[in-house]
């Protein structure tokens, strides 16, 4: 068990810059709705003083204006980011790879109607973002800069819940407080690879992520869409216990009639079908992506996403109880 222990270090909890870009639409609209509701004041050839609490309310509009171009700034800057980093080593999905078959209710509906949605990033360290060179370039990150990029005038929030070294046993004690209570739109659960890392069961890992989806659903309406293990050295030397944690997530996935975002394949893509040398991708501990890896991996899964949200708004008729989607 010590042994695994530089796989299970706890990632950074600082808050995501992307976070930042989620406010500014309502920021925006608030200080409109300010500037309707209050009067402009009369004109006259010698104007008296401004009151104090014209004076304040001067001040913080200024304050706040600062506040949000600099955010804007920051916005743009990780969104530059964001594309230079594919300018080596484009990001490309899997050759081959089925197309888009489930769609996600919740969240397309939230977006159509025009309400906030609040997206859930459940998992351990890749969740987290240990690897990254900042935490505005995990995985979680990424997708809501893409998301808000997207959907220009949407409200979305995604939520980083990933906790470096955990997998479904401590998961679960937390799903409550940390998944169910927040009252998500979108569920994107990462599980699996501390159990292959640990020589846990695969079976056992599986049914408590079924018992983990029941209690999701049963407490409201949300998407979830499963994140499998990472094909990376230190998995790959579990190759036995990957292959079964793999297969019987897909099985809990179809049974549960969730979504699951199949990485370990996509992974294997970059390096087997795209010739991507695997320290392009994984960092030098043989097992967390860098910033590449988390990069590609959200731009493939918010591809994803985007495509099943757009199945609904466009009206195309998607078994509801089909929600299973593979990257084209």
């Amino acid at each position: 068990m010590s042994s695994l222990r530089p796989f299970c270090l706890t990632a950074w909890l600082a808050a995501p810059a992307a976070a930042v870009l989620l406010l500014l639409a309502p920021a925006a609209h608030a200080q409109s709705q300010a500037a309707q509701a209050t009067p402009a004041p009369a004109q006259s050839a010698d104007p008296a003083p401004a009151s104090p609490s014209q004076t304040t309310v001067a001040a913080r509009s200024s304050e706040q204006r600062g506040v949000t171009a600099r955010a804007i700034d920051k916005v743009k800057e990780v969104a530059k980011s964001a594309a230079d980093i594919f300018s080596r080593v484009p990001c490309l999905p899997p050759k081959g790879g089925a197309k888009a078959m489930g769609s996600l209710p919740h969240v397309a509906g939230k977006l159509v109607a025009g309400k906030p949605v609040v997206i859930v990033a459940f998992g351990s360290s890749s969740t987290a973002g240990f690897g990254a060179s900042s935490p505005e370039f995990n995985y979680p990150n990424r997708l809501a800069a893409q998301l808000r990029r997207h959907y220009p005038t949407a409200d979305i929030s995604v939520v980083n819940a990933g906790v470096g070294g955990e997998d479904a046993p401590e998961m679960m004690k937390r799903l409550q407080t940390q998944v169910i209570d927040v009252h998500p739109d979108l569920v994107i659960w990462q599980v699996g690879t501390n159990a292959v890392l640990r020589n846990l069961d695969p079976g056992e890992t599986a049914k408590l992520v079924e018992d983990g989806i029941s209690r999701i659903q049963a407490a409201g309406d949300a998407d979830i869409v499963l994140v499998d293990p990472q094909y990376s050295p230190a998995v790959n030397q579990r190759k036995e216990s990957a292959g079964k944690m793999v297969n019987l997530l897909g099985k809990v996935a179809e049974l549960r009639h969730v979504g699951i975002f199949p990485r370990f394949e996509v992974m294997r893509d970059w390096h087997e079908n795209q010739s991507i040398p695997v320290e392009s991708f994984v960092i030098a501990d043989g097992l967390h992506m860098n910033d590449w890896g988390y990069a590609c991996f959200a731009q493939l899964l918010g591809d994803d996403i985007i495509r099943s949200v757009g199945q609904i708004k466009l009206g195309v008729n998607v078994p509801a109880d089909v929600r299973t989607y593979r990257p084209m």
